[in-house]
């Protein structure tokens, strides 16, 4: 069940275009999503699967820009499914949520209908954070959506190879300091990458990467003029405003 109106709060993303519920404690949906969902290229009719969904962020801001996706939201967490789908009926957007372990083995994703070369696009945020370098929040949802174990992205990745099709696209984002670990989850049946360097402030290293792989890729890796969100000024650039409020895209598609 959801918690109690007290625990809930509902923000508006996309400038507004997109009003989304979600726990007052714990892990907040942000920028990384946004920025995860305007990273996506994707098609009306395309079938399109959030993997670690939360409540539901990138993959309905995704669906907002891109009408027509059919959309599937997973979840591990039963009470952020349930968030997920509640906001995709509240946004008058047609997706289906699934609880599922994303370490689950391929019988059970066929079962929840996600079976082996089915779907066109995997988009997701895995959890990233290091625990040998970063604290773990004591709430238990917060560290679950954060904290990464080793094999944390490798087996999101299996999961997100074994359910697209050829040619399929992943998009993801990660830690900028952990790229080795994305290039080496994505060596294995994945190639053609797109490679976005996002810095926070002007002037300073990256802070996260967003890559576009495919699957059975032969194309050459491009790696892409980092994305700046602030200027030296630390003042949100005027571009940054435009992807964040929905009315511009990140150019991580194929040329």
């Amino acid at each position: 069940m959801i918690e109690a109106a007290a625990d809930i709060t509902e923000d508006a993303f996309l400038g507004g275009q997109l009003r989304l519920k979600q726990k007052r404690s714990g892990h907040r949906a942000g920028h990384d999503a946004i920025l995860l969902a305007a990273a996506t290229e994707a098609r009306t009719g395309d079938r399109v699967v959030d993997l670690g969904a939360g409540i539901g962020t990138a993959g309905l801001a995704l669906a907002r820009r891109v009408p027509g996706i059919r959309l599937s939201l997973v979840e591990i967490d039963p009470e952020l499914a349930e968030l997920a789908r509640a906001n995709a009926a509240a946004n008058a957007i047609a997706a289906e949520t699934i609880v599922l372990d994303i370490t689950a083995d391929a019988q059970t994703f066929a079962a929840n209908g996600l079976s082996p070369d089915s779907v066109d696009l995997v988009l997701m945020n895995p959890p990233f954070n290091d625990p040998a370098r970063h604290r773990g929040s004591p709430d238990q949802g917060r560290q679950i959506a954060h904290v990464a174990r080793q094999e944390t992205l490798q087996a999101w990745v299996h999961a997100a190879r074994r359910i697209l099709r050829s040619d399929g696209a992943l998009t993801l984002i990660w830690r900028a300091d952990g790229i080795a670990e994305v290039l080496a989850a994505l060596s294995r049946g994945f190639g053609s990458l797109s490679i976005l360097p996002v810095h926070g402030e002007a002037g300073r290293p990256a802070i996260r990467v967003l890559v576009r792989a495919v699957k059975g890729g032969r194309a050459p890796t491009r790696l892409l003029p980092g994305l700046m969100l602030n200027d030296q000024s630390r003042v949100p650039k005027k571009e940054v405003k435009e992807i964040l409020e929905g009315r511009a895209v990140l150019p991580l598609v194929e040329p």
